[in-house]
């Protein structure tokens, strides 16, 4: 198994991809290229830290297509992605995948150096503190359905009687689901659990809820730097009950 930090630089352009393994390994950063996508995906060993660096547009598997088959194979490294083409929609599709930061070719070599000592910071933090990311990621996948819903707005900020009346339950209901997830996960606090969450929210899937009607979901941005802004979400107000309604309308 790879233990020593390193980049895995996907890129089908030879002449970009050598340099920038030049620029890296210019600050001992160890660098694996590969000139497609299943170049990599036929390399047996994805468990070492590190972070990817992966071109957007190439031939047969493109940059967006890697990334689903990164969540279907559990492969959890921080992934950057460059383009020549820096779209909205490309950028915003990417970080909802997973991926993250979105840099425009071609790269800034000091802004590009600092997102990938940040992702291999990142990776190694994670990994001391919880270990490998896939074995979590297999740990996720013993909630039952109900669990998911209820982990995935845990993290969100949402407290239990929020939780509650989202998915129709009670609280009590939520408190036991809230208690078995943790255990299963092998936490104790809240905090934990959203750290331990971060590179595997792609996995996470939030169910319909009474709110969705009166959400809004606004447009992402691209910072100047390149890094995409994830989506916000506005929340309506719970309707008030019939009793409620009757005291308001009487006002």
């Amino acid at each position: 198994m790879t233990k020593d930090p390193r980049v895995f630089l996907i890129d089908d352009d030879d002449t970009y991809r050598h340099s920038l393994r030049t620029l890296l390994e210019s600050v001992r950063i160890t660098v694996e290229e590969f000139p497609t996508a299943q170049a990599f995906l036929d390399r047996p060993d994805h468990e070492g830290f590190g972070c990817i660096v992966l071109d957007l547009l190439m031939p047969d598997m493109d940059g967006l297509e890697l990334l689903e088959a990164f969540g279907r194979r559990l492969i959890k490294m921080p992934v950057i992605v460059i383009s020549a083409h820096g779209e909205i929609s490309s950028a915003v599709k990417s970080m909802q995948l997973g991926a993250v930061n979105f840099l425009q070719k071609p790269v800034n070599h000091q802004e590009f150096l600092g997102c990938v000592r940040a992702a291999l910071a990142d990776d190694h933090r994670y990994r001391e503190q919880y270990g490998n990311p896939q074995s979590m990621a297999e740990l996720l996948g013993t909630l039952t359905r109900r669990e998911r819903d209820v982990l995935n707005l845990i993290i969100s900020g949402k407290a239990n009687k929020v939780i509650a009346w989202e998915l129709g339950t009670s609280v009590r209901t939520i408190e036991t689901h809230r208690a078995n997830l943790m255990h299963k996960l092998k936490v104790r606090a809240v905090a934990d659990l959203v750290r331990l969450t971060l590179p595997l929210r792609d996995q996470l899937t939030r169910p319909p809820t009474r709110l969705d009607a009166g959400r809004e979901v606004a447009n992402a941005k691209i910072l100047s730097k390149g890094v995409c802004l994830p989506l916000v979400r506005t929340r309506s107000r719970p309707p008030l009950s019939g009793k409620r309604q009757g005291l308001a309308g009487n006002g």
